[in-house]
């Protein structure tokens, strides 16, 4: 009986001690993840959102998509109206808010193009290769993956343009700048524009 005692205290300070390393264990894995996470986030390489698709709670926002197209803007048909997918939620309320002022004002936002993944960025960009002749004059209209703020979901493109010089002229203290004089339509978000303004334009998008 004494024996079968021991045998068991053994078995119970073991399972213990193995317990214990095993909880250790995971913590450290875990605390690593998140210290890497943060820190990648921090040095601006990694974004994560909520996703919207069921099953992956999390998503890296460069890799989510946004709507290829959407219904013709009920203004003008040459543009699109497309859903606001994708973008950034700071950035979705943020638009959600601009439209919201604008419809009070008797003007119509059409989102002719807003959130892009790196593989629809690329393909844009592509394609203005392939038109324009060179990879310097297609960055004039496209940007690459790496550059472009759609990529980032904080950038938004409004047509017609009489909608646009709407938001030009209203958007600012909802923090919507346009931020390119050879874009008129391209606006792009920054919580901190509704306090200090819009930065000078520049004369075309960074990266040409």
């Amino acid at each position: 009986m004494l024996t079968h005692d021991l045998a068991l205290g053994r078995i119970i300070r073991f399972m213990s001690k193995t317990s214990r390393r095993v909880v250790f264990g995971v913590l450290l894995i875990v605390t690593l993840v998140v210290s890497t996470g943060a820190a990648l986030g921090y040095l601006g390489r990694l974004t994560l959102v909520f996703d919207r698709h069921p099953g992956k709670p999390l998503a890296i926002l460069e890799e989510v998509a946004g709507p290829p197209d959407g219904p013709n803007c009920s203004i003008d048909a040459r543009y699109f109206d497309e859903d606001p997918d994708g973008l950034r939620p700071d950035v979705l309320q943020a638009w959600l808010s601009l439209r919201a002022k604008a419809s009070e004002q008797g003007v119509k936002l059409c989102l002719n193009d807003g959130k892009r993944s790196r593989g629809q960025q690329q393909k844009e960009f592509d394609e203005a290769v392939e038109r324009f002749g060179s990879e310097e004059l297609a960055k004039q209209y496209v940007l690459p993956p790496d550059k472009s703020m759609h990529v980032l979901g904080l950038a938004v493109d409004i047509q017609p343009i009489e909608s646009a010089k709407w938001v030009e002229k209203n958007g600012s203290t909802l923090g919507w700048c346009r931020r390119y004089e050879n874009e008129q339509w391209h606006f792009e978000y920054d919580a901190n524009y509704s306090t200090g303004g819009c930065p000078p334009m520049l004369p075309r998008a960074p990266g040409t």
